[in-house]
Order: C-alpha cells, then sequence, then structure tokens
C-alpha cells in the first residue's frame, strides 16, 4: 500500500496566506466599506473657564451618485446636534456626486459649519496603482473631468449656511464662543497659499480676548499645521490620508499619501512646533475612491469632537 503524500509545508504556508487575503478583501471590500462610525474624542483647545463645544469633523466622502447607505448615515449626523461642522474635503468621488451630497449634507442646514477643497471637489478621480502609494505622495493626472466646484460651494454656502476656508478666514459664533477659523485649499495639489491667511485674519478685526482659533486643511502636510500654529491656532482640523484606508491590526496605516507621521495618519493627536502643542484630528473619512472600494482595519468614519478648556 502505498502512504499518502504530503504536502509540502511552504505549500501549505502558501495556502493560508492565500486565504487569509482572500478573507481580508471580501471583509474590506463586502462589509468593512460599510460599517460607518462615529468616533468620539475630547481635546483641550478653548479658553481657560469656557463651556465646551461639540464639532463633528467629516471627511472624504468621496460621494457618488449611488452610494445611498452613505448618504443616509450621514444625514443621520444631524441628529447629534452638534455646534460646529468642519468638513475638510474630497466631498465628490463622481462627476454626478453632487446630488448624493445634497441628500447626504441637507439635514445639517443651519449648523454653523466651515469647508475646504481637497483636489476632488475639484477634478474627478482617476483609476490608479495603489502600490505607488508606497512610493511617496500620489502625483497629479493632467487630464482628467473637471467637477462642478462652483455648484458645490454653493450648496454649502448658500444652502447649509456654511464658510469656504480656502485660503481664507471666517470669524464664528459657536455655542457662546468667539472662533477665528482659518484654512487652506488643498496643499497635496500644491494650491494652499498660507501667505494669504495673515492679511485674511486680519481683515476679520481685533480678536476678543477669550476667542479661539482653528486651523483647517485637506491635507496635512507638516508645512501647513506648523503654519497654522505659527498664527496661533488653538486646535487643527485635516483629512485626506483615509486613515491609511488598509491598516495592519495592530500597526496602524501603511500609507498616509503626504508627509505627516504614520502614527498620526488618523485620529486625534497633538501637533508641536514654534513651542506650542495643539490638539491635531485626522479625519479617517468615511468613503473611498470608486476605483479601489475597500477600507480594512478602518471603519468610515465620522468625528464628534468635544473641545474643552485648557488648563490655566
Amino acid at each position: 500500500m502505498t502512504p499518502p503524500r504530503r504536502r509540502h509545508p511552504a505549500l501549505i504556508a502558501l495556502g493560508a496566506v492565500g486565504a487569509v487575503g482572500v478573507a481580508a478583501i471580501t471583509w474590506g471590500v463586502g462589509v468593512e466599506r460599510y460599517l460607518f462610525t462615529v468616533r468620539e474624542a475630547v481635546a483641550p483647545a478653548l479658553a481657560p473657564g469656557s463651556a465646551p463645544i461639540r464639532v463633528l469633523h467629516l471627511s472624504d466622502a468621496h460621494m457618488a451618485p449611488w452610494q445611498h447607505r452613505k448618504q443616509r448615515w450621514l444625514a443621520s449626523l444631524a441628529a447629534l446636534e452638534p455646534d460646529l461642522i468642519v468638513n475638510t474635503g474630497d466631498n465628490l468621488g463622481h462627476v454626478d456626486g453632487l446630488d448624493g451630497v445634497r441628500r447626504a449634507f441637507a439635514p445639517l442646514a443651519g449648523i454653523p459649519g466651515v469647508f475646504v477643497h481637497g483636489s476632488n471637489d475639484v477634478q474627478a478621480p482617476s483609476p490608479r496603482n495603489p502600490l505607488k502609494y508606497f512610493a511617496g505622495p500620489s502625483t497629479h493626472r493632467r487630464t482628467v473631468p473637471s467637477l462642478d466646484t462652483d455648484a458645490l460651494d454653493a450648496f454649502f454656502t448658500d444652502e447649509l449656511g456654511w464658510h469656504g476656508l480656502n485660503n481664507a478666514a471666517a470669524r464664528l459664533e459657536v455655542a457662546g464662543h468667539t472662533i477665528d477659523l482659518m484654512g487652506v485649499d488643498d496643499a497635496h495639489r500644491d494650491w494652499d497659499r498660507p501667505e494669504a491667511l495673515p492679511a485674511a485674519l486680519e481683515a476679520l478685526g481685533a480678536r476678543p480676548e477669550r476667542a479661539s482659533v482653528f486651523g483647517v486643511t485637506h491635507a496635512p502636510y507638516q508645512r501647513v499645521l506648523n503654519g497654522f500654529l505659527e498664527l496661533g491656532a488653538d486646535a487643527v482640523f485635516g483629512g485626506h490620508t483615509h486613515g491609511g484606508q488598509v491598516r495592519l491590526p495592530g500597526y496602524g496605516a501603511l500609507v498616509a499619501n503626504c508627509d505627516i507621521p504614520l502614527k498620526q495618519a488618523g485620529g486625534l493627536s497633538t501637533w508641536t512646533h514654534d513651542g506650542r502643542t495643539v490638539p491635531l484630528n485626522v479625519s479617517a473619512g468615511c468613503g473611498h475612491s470608486i476605483y479601489a472600494p475597500v477600507r480594512f482595519a478602518c471603519r468610515p468614519e465620522a468625528t464628534l469632537l468635544t473641545l474643552t478648556a485648557r488648563s490655566a
């Protein structure tokens, strides 16, 4: 009788790795990208003795018209009753994405808010080799379809009442607080013009003694974060990274698509520059490119960030 042939250990290991890979892809494509989550966090950023405020940080919806589950979930966030909304861009993910954005954000009308652009608020996404992200921040295609940015901005400003912060500043009264907000256009595309911000802030008039200052950017490049702190930011908000989009459990993000340290590619951390340390919230976003419909170990999210008083 011929004894049964044993499989080579290397083949067994290869088969196991392949099975794990297939399971991970199935989970990331078929399940996790729909596990929309509200991440809650608390950070000190207001003048001593101030009452807290709740900021809803939204980013990277990359909306396509057929993404009804994401639209319903975003619309449901109005029930959180935030005091302020910060939208860090890349709202559109398709040339017809604005209809979905309208359905998603219409319930947020009337809540004070601000927004900046990501590149996918201006230009449509295009297919990319995801492995190229490991070589550094992505390069830019020369010819891609333009999106209706003017219509998007009109919806945000005229219908929702939000303020655009693309290389600009605004002063808002939020739940009894005066907040000066400054922002830049997409730094990943070198559309940021930080040199415009000092004049924009000065144009707001004398800042009340207990006012807070927030910086808002789509892509959290170090030059942008440092510039915000030099201008007095008490907190900074960014997006763009998708939290890595694919993370390794126990390790974290594999790429950030900008020069922020990988350990800060998603979530609440702090940024230190010029002798100051402030909260930095980088949203992992709630979407993905239609050409890379996967999230793994990185659930799509919105952040409900409670900002509290700093210690005296």
